[in-house]
């Protein structure tokens, strides 16, 4: 009864956006897949060099940002199930824990580059040229690249997730109008799944 109860006009927005958010994951996918294959082809040619600049990486946040990413999955999923059971309280709960947690994964990220340029270890610094070989200065110009562009990632999910609480709270995003939630969601686990694959290539490889 409620699918007749949309109007065309519902339907279509709905379908529209979902298209538009799986051309753009789809982009994104094309994006850090370019870059998944740069590193492989780099790490296959200075294995050795990469081994030595993994050890440079704490492990320790890498892991703790890997699982705060997949609760984080599982809040902004399970959000999408209490909106269509009509629990708005109960989903921006939710979606709160999952900007909580986004915010505490860049504050890792943040303490752990942090970490690195008091080392001296960032792109372009003496301190790398000097001490480092060039299969290490690769892996750490990779790192920051692609460590940085998911953090921006993450800003944006989170960007995309506040505005979808809004619009929860307002109302105009409920359990007949969900399509900008589940795109938020969508983002959020593309966001997530980047990560799994980025977490075991820098710091599981030595």
């Amino acid at each position: 009864m409620e699918q007749h109860a949309h109007t065309q006009h519902d339907h279509f927005d709905a379908e529209a956006s979902k298209i538009g958010m799986w051309l753009f994951i789809f982009t994104e996918l094309l994006l850090f897949g370019g870059l998944f294959i740069v590193y492989s082809v780099y790490r296959f040619m200075n294995q050795e060099a990469f081994h030595l600049a993994a050890v440079e990486l704490n492990t320790t946040i890498g892991a703790i940002n890997t699982v705060l990413l997949l609760v984080s999955s599982m809040t902004i999923a399970v959000s999408t199930t209490t909106l269509q059971l009509k629990k708005k309280g109960l989903t921006l709960f939710l979606l709160g824990i999952t900007v909580i947690i986004g915010i505490v994964f860049l504050v890792n990220k943040y303490f752990e580059w942090g970490a690195k340029i008091d080392h001296g270890i960032w792109p372009g610094s003496e301190h790398l040229k000097t001490a480092f070989s060039q299969g290490e200065i690769l892996f750490f110009g990779l790192y920051y690249v692609m460590t940085g562009l998911h953090a921006l990632h993450i800003i944006i999910g989170l960007i995309i997730i506040l505005f979808a609480a809004h619009r929860v709270y307002k109302g105009t995003v409920n359990e007949n109008r969900a399509a900008l939630l589940e795109n938020a969601g969508l983002y959020w686990h593309l966001v997530d799944l980047i990560w799994i694959f980025l977490f075991p290539l820098f710091y599981l490889i030595h």
